[in-house]
């Protein structure tokens, strides 16, 4: 089966002109310049500024190639080869160089608002130890209260065929293309003929979905678990947005308020899906879990910049630049108002290989301020790195600009963390568990839940069913997000 694409889709604002650095200057001058935004000028200056801007800012800046600009037709493919080639084994070291249409953007990171299904897919790759399997994409969650459109459709269930194109055999560039139309559609109101194969219990049925703006629930499930004579915490997490800040501070309310009033024993955060965004809500949810006492005083992650910037000095301003604290407070946008906390000097965390960059802050930045970390699923996706989106001409470009550190001064886990393997600088214990199509997300009885449940009285694994094996630990499936959700991006 041909490799569907994944449309990009990309990020942030800033300012051109003005002091600064000198790719400020050269910023904002576009060959279709927007009205009130930019100033007249042509496609070269769109790919001088990103040069400067790269030679300035880019992690990697000393291993970008010199290549001639000339031939690009536009500054978007020429970001594109603004990156180092060197690889890491078999993986481009820098697999994480996007862009993102600013306005859409700025819809997505501020309100959740994204045109699509109110479905989230997983991709399951093929395994080559087993090639008889073919590439899956699976249901990962719904979006609470989902419309009626999506009646009957559970988690875990398998597209068959979309509009007729055979998702599991397409070989021929018409189907690739019907295929790539109804999982990306490019206007609401579009409808497109999913059939879907139920996991449980196989049988197929045909759905026909309505493209929508679909609001992302940044926290769609919190309750409390009885387990013997405790009360324990389930929180599900799914991106680092904006519109989570409330969502998350209201969560561990609810959670505080458990038990009549005595709160929670443990947390289990499930953050198997999360990608990643604002570093700010990462320490924001640290903070509420570990609570004043272990962080008051203390960085949630320092960033570390190329060799052209020291570490505490703003690289856009030349200002001082403080660490990430970990944030006992909201934004102003949300009142600036006093964080609650669970106060827990251990937590269960619950990964996937999506759990990425701003998810894997919390880990480390945990981990950094002595709260053990224990985790339950498969390893993580491994970026320690982060950008400042910018704007220019309409596009933000997302570019590798620094690598995060917590409290001890640890970010070494570019292969990510991985359950019950304690890496170079890390303590973390748990278990390799699957990902458990069979159970809804928040089900006592799912895999990854109920291993951490029973970690909780016994540090021991569970043994996984040669089903579980296949379908989830070796061919881990990644979800299809955004890419900027899939990040750890600078601002608050």
């Amino acid at each position: 089966m041909r490799w569907i694409p994944i449309a990009a889709v990309l990020l942030v604002l800033t300012s051109c002109g003005g002091d600064g650095p000198p790719w400020r200057d050269l910023g904002g001058r576009c060959a279709t310049p927007r009205p009130g935004i930019d100033r007249q000028g042509t496609l070269d200056d769109e790919k001088k500024f990103l040069r400067a801007w790269t030679d300035d800012l880019y992690l990697w800046y000393s291993e970008v190639p010199a290549i001639d600009p000339a031939p690009f037709t536009s500054a978007i493919d020429y970001f594109a080869v603004l990156r180092t080639p060197v690889k890491i084994g078999t993986q481009p070291k820098d697999r994480f160089h996007f862009t993102y249409d600013t306005a859409a953007w700025l819809s997505l990171s501020q309100s959740g608002q994204e045109l699509g299904y109110p479905i989230t897919w997983t991709v399951v790759p093929k395994d080559p130890t087993l090639p008889q399997l073919p590439r899956e994409w699976r249901v990962a969650y719904l979006e609470p209260n989902p419309p009626a459109m999506l009646n009957g459709i559970r988690r875990g269930a398998r597209i068959i065929k979309i509009d007729g194109a055979d998702m599991l055999n397409a070989v021929d560039q018409a189907s690739v293309n019907t295929l790539n139309a109804g999982l990306f559609p490019a206007a609401a109101g579009e409808q497109h003929t999913f059939r879907l194969e139920d996991y449980n219990t196989g049988a197929q049925q045909d759905f026909t979905l309505t493209a929508q703006t679909v609001i992302t629930n940044t926290v769609p499930d919190v309750h409390t678990i009885t387990a013997g004579m405790d009360t324990v915490g389930y929180m599900r997490f799914t991106d680092h947005l904006k519109t989570a800040e409330k969502a998350l501070a209201d969560g561990i309310n609810t959670l505080n308020a458990a038990n009549g009033g005595a709160g929670v024993k443990d947390l289990i955060l499930d953050i198997r899906y999360n990608g990643g965004g604002y570093l700010y809500i990462a320490s924001e949810l640290a903070y509420m879990i570990a609570g004043p006492t272990r962080t008051s005083g203390q960085i949630f992650e320092r960033l570390q910049f190329n060799d052209k910037h020291p570490p505490d000095i703003d690289p856009l301003s030349g200002r001082p630049f403080s660490p990430t604290p970990f944030y006992n407070t909201t934004t102003a946008a949300n009142g600036g108002s006093a964080l609650p906390s669970l106060g827990l000097g251990r937590v269960f965390i619950l990964t996937g290989e999506s759990t990425c960059s701003a998810s894997e802050s919390i880990i480390n930045g945990l981990q950094g301020v002595n709260v053990q970390v224990i985790q339950i699923g498969h390893h993580t996706c491994g970026k320690p790195y982060g950008f400042f989106p910018q704007d220019n001409c309409g596009t933000t470009y997302f570019s590798i600009q620094f690598k995060g550190t917590n409290a001890k001064g640890f970010g070494d886990y570019t292969l990510g963390f991985s359950p019950g393997t304690a890496a170079a600088g890390s303590t973390l214990q748990g278990c390799a568990v699957g990902d458990d199509f069979s159970h809804e997300l928040g089900d006592s009885a799912e895999g990854r839940l109920a291993a951490a449940l029973a970690y909780r009285n016994s540090p021991t694994c569970p043994a996984q069913s040669t089903r579980a094996l296949r379908a989830a630990l070796p061919e881990e499936g990644v979800v299809v997000k955004s890419p900027w959700r899939q990040n750890r991006i600078v601002g608050r």
